[in-house]
């Protein structure tokens, strides 16, 4: 299960990679604004998301597309954010915290 973890990982990455600041054009891994990237066991993927500026006008935007780009990943089933060092992170925190950020179970 380790060699399957590192490669979810590894395919959140490349997905976060295609995740560009519309402010700068950089790509939020380049940028950093994505940390301490864990995938569990379970497929649970939880990371830390820092915006670029403690005011940044577009946190929301970004880490709603963070989150649809780390949906998109075969093997996460859950997300976890925390957003810090941002004036609205308590905020932030509570929307993410109320939305459904894992994916829908299929019947098999």
């Amino acid at each position: 299960m380790m060699y399957a973890v590192e490669k979810i990982k590894d395919n959140v990455i490349a997905a976060l990679k295609e995740v560009i600041d519309p402010e700068t054009g950089v790509d939020v891994v380049r940028m950093r604004l994505v940390l301490d990237l864990q995938i569990h066991e379970d497929g649970t993927a939880s990371y830390i998301f820092r915006p670029s500026s403690p005011l940044c006008p577009i946190a929301l935007t970004l880490v709603i597309s963070i989150i649809e780009a780390v949906k998109t990943v075969d093997g996460v089933m859950d997300q976890k954010v925390t957003v810090v060092d941002y004036v609205g992170a308590e905020e932030l925190n509570k929307i993410l915290h109320s939305l459904p950020l894992s994916k829908p179970r299929t019947a098999e």
